[in-house]
């Protein structure tokens, strides 16, 4: 039976698409085993001389070697580095545009920015690594009759709402591990906002400010200085670059963590192979002992992990926090 002209026709429509299939596939493979093949952009939505960038400026030379193609960095800063991580995501998946940002615009900028963000890190956005963690840490002046937690907390019991404490803005960091620690501790204090973490640390040691989470970046030439001192850091264990610094959690909070990150992100659709070389080659460089040298003068610790292992830390986060902005209320837009 010889197939009519309807038939023929969408015999050969399917003939020529399951081609268009055949052919493509190919063209991605070939795109994988010759990736790299001209620089990589490493998009950093936080200005230059931030940690972030210098982080990335850090592991982009040795990962530069290691690919055999130059990583061109870039900044673009602004909305808390929400506008450089929309940028990546709306990217081309070929591997060629690549992003270094911290937790903000991926895992509490969804909560805090519900019309405006442009961007869903869950669907648009591929992790290849943590780069570096950091526990933040808990500064109060120098003078201040509280030598560790328990003892700021019960001050605070003692005059609800009479303390206060340094942030970089409402959904902060420094913000919401106040917050967590209010709801642990159930107390009350006043929120006091300034533009960065340099003014925080300013007014804390002016006795204008009664506490704060600080990066430590910022916060540990003061407290070398005798200027602060500090009450307990933020994260579950003893950091190695904080040594002798006690945890808020073994001060009797018991699973208090809120530590500060760096990762590697790809836009989503980014082919897998491409995925795997990357992370083999940032898991690489975060080996080597002058990458975790360098790091450690941030007061950062080295990171590395695979592509499952840093959205498992993503999501959990951003279950945690997410509840957190919305118990508080909290919108940016």
């Amino acid at each position: 039976m010889v197939p009519c002209s309807g038939s023929r026709r969408r015999l050969t429509l399917s003939a020529l698409g399951l081609a268009a299939t055949l052919l493509a596939a190919p063209v991605w493979a070939q795109q994988a085993d010759t990736w790299p093949s001209r620089p990589i952009h490493m998009v950093v939505p936080f200005p230059p001389g931030s940690s972030p960038d210098t982080l990335a400026r850090m592991i982009a030379d040795p990962l530069s070697e290691k690919l055999g193609q130059t990583i061109v960095i870039e900044n673009k800063p602004g909305a808390g580095g929400n506008i450089g991580t929309r940028q990546v995501a709306q990217a081309k998946p070929d591997g060629y545009t690549i992003l270094l940002t911290i937790n903000g615009p991926i895992v509490t900028a969804p909560s805090l920015y519900k019309n405006t963000l442009g961007y869903d890190p869950d669907k648009d956005l591929q992790v290849i690594s943590m780069v570096g963690t950091s526990p933040n840490v808990l500064v109060v002046p120098a003078d201040a009759p509280a030598d560790n937690v328990q003892q700021f907390v019960e001050r605070a019991r003692e005059k609800p709402g009479a303390l206060n404490y340094g942030t970089v803005g409402p959904g902060s960091s420094a913000h919401l591990g106040m917050a967590m620690l209010e709801q642990e501790a159930g107390i009350s204090l006043l929120q006091v906002p300034y533009s960065g973490f340099p003014q925080v640390i300013t007014s804390i040691v002016a006795g204008d400010v009664h506490a704060g989470f600080m990066v430590p970046g910022v916060a540990m030439p003061q407290v070398k200085a005798g200027k602060v001192k500090v009450l307990g850091i933020t994260s579950l264990e003893e950091s190695p670059v904080l040594p002798g610094l006690p945890t808020v959690a073994s001060q009797g909070f018991p699973g208090f963590e809120s530590i500060s990150w760096d990762a590697l992100f790809v836009p989503a659709g980014t082919p897998d192979d491409i995925v795997q070389k990357l992370n083999k080659n940032v898991l690489e460089v975060l080996a080597l002992p002058k990458v975790q040298e360098q790091m450690a003068t941030l007061y950062f610790t080295a990171a590395p992990t695979t592509p499952d292992e840093a959205r498992e830390m993503i999501r959990k986060e951003k279950e945690k926090l997410t509840a957190l902005i919305q118990k508080l209320g909290i919108t940016l837009d």
